[in-house]
């Protein structure tokens, strides 16, 4: 089918979708803490099974609409947008959080699990003690 090429950057619409979702799992506070450093971060790679297992997420079927969309991109040679992440917590047992890109980690895990995928990833601000 072919490669995945990454666009250097987040789209900017990445950005609101990833509010939108994060919205359902933290406050608005939260949110718009998390979205600005989601900004901030500098972009790391990390592999596509590793994402799915750090998510506790399954992988979507090739024919998910969604996932058909990117994988037809892919198959055009178009760049598929970075993934936005917050990180989980490993001690609490709490997964990492796809604030946006579900869909493009499981078309590049269709093409290869070990695809690298390029990320920005937030530390959530400490809990209140």
């Amino acid at each position: 089918m072919g490669t995945v090429q990454w666009e250097a950057e987040p789209d900017t619409h990445d950005y609101p979708a990833a509010a939108s979702y994060l919205s359902l799992v933290g406050t608005a506070t939260q949110v718009a803490d998390l979205v600005t450093r989601l900004r901030g971060a500098p972009v790391e790679h990390y592999k596509a099974k590793d994402i799915l297992r750090s998510a506790a997420l399954p992988l979507l079927p090739e024919d998910n609409p969604h996932v058909a969309a990117d994988l037809k991109k892919v198959k055009k040679g178009k760049p598929l947008s970075p993934v936005l992440l917050v990180r989980g917590d490993l001690l609490r047992g709490v997964p990492a959080q796809i604030a946006d890109g579900y869909h493009r980690v499981c078309a590049s895990y269709h093409l290869d699990e070990n695809t690298d995928i390029p990320c920005r990833i937030a530390n959530p601000a400490p809990a209140p003690r």
